[in-house]
């Protein structure tokens, strides 16, 4: 049997997304893992699975790449809350839920493929805040490190060091890297679950649009990633974040059909 996806793409964050709102599809880790394999499969940093849920308008559900579950994805609830426009789930505004909590959603514009899509992310406070790092969850968890020069920095070896330290286990973290611009700031991440860097990663921008935020005072941070240009605000009170809000693009890709399942 042939089942259909969508392939979408959030700053070069990618995913495939597949419409389970009858709540029936389920999915072993090495599925997962098989169809979003660069080489074997789709190819994807996640899969994100659309289905209903009481009271909400639609229902979350994320995997990373290896196929393990995830809380949230911050570059993954924009595309599904495009694709929950795209099949009518939702309308401009839309309410849904992942496994970190409640989320609305917002469509501000459809251009071609393209999507403009404003989420709300959890309330948030650090767990660790010193002079060499920030340690917060932003729906998942994520390490924050300020650095001199971006470009050079060994983003998979500091990464994976830090995401298998002890001190973080048994989920592991997420690994951001991050400098300041005249405007905003420059973020690059080591994905857990991924084992990579990858060219977005929402949840991580958010922490580092928090991070910056303690040092400079600035509630609204553009931010660049490698795959483009992300945006975060956010009401602080002392070091706790509220109403905070993740805009972004969300572009289909491809749709296609797959019988590895």
């Amino acid at each position: 049997m042939n089942y259909q996806f969508y392939k979408y793409e959030g700053c070069g964050n990618d995913f495939v997304i597949i419409d389970d709102r009858a709540n029936k599809l389920e999915l072993s880790v090495d599925t997962i893992a098989r169809l979003c394999d660069r080489r074997f499969g789709i190819g994807a940093d996640g899969l994100l699975l659309l289905r209903s849920m009481p009271e909400y308008d639609f229902r979350m559900v994320y995997f990373n790449s290896d196929g393990s579950r995830a809380t949230m994805c911050g570059n993954g609830a924009r595309c599904l809350s495009a694709f929950a426009h795209k099949v009518g789930a939702i309308k401009t505004t839309g309410r849904f839920i992942a496994d970190d909590g409640p989320h609305t959603a917002e469509i501000i514009y459809i251009e071609d493929t393209e999507t403009q899509v404003a989420i709300s992310m959890k309330d948030a406070t650090p767990d660790e805040n010193t002079a060499d790092h920030l340690f917060i969850n932003t729906g998942t968890p994520h390490y924050v490190l300020f650095v001199d020069d971006i470009k050079t920095v060994d983003v998979v070896s500091i990464g994976r060091k830090i995401r298998n330290n002890p001190e973080y286990a048994p989920i592991g973290t997420n690994v951001n890297f991050v400098q300041f611009l005249s405007e905003g700031i420059v973020v690059r991440t080591y994905e857990k679950g991924v084992e990579d860097e990858t060219l977005a990663c929402g949840t991580g921008v958010t922490a580092s649009a928090m991070a910056a935020s303690l040092k400079t005072g600035s509630t609204s941070v553009p931010v660049k990633v490698l795959g483009g240009n992300l945006h975060v605000s956010f009401n602080r009170k002392d070091n706790t974040f509220t109403d905070v809000v993740l805009t972004g693009p969300a572009r289909l890709v491809y749709t296609g059909e797959t019988s590895m399942f």
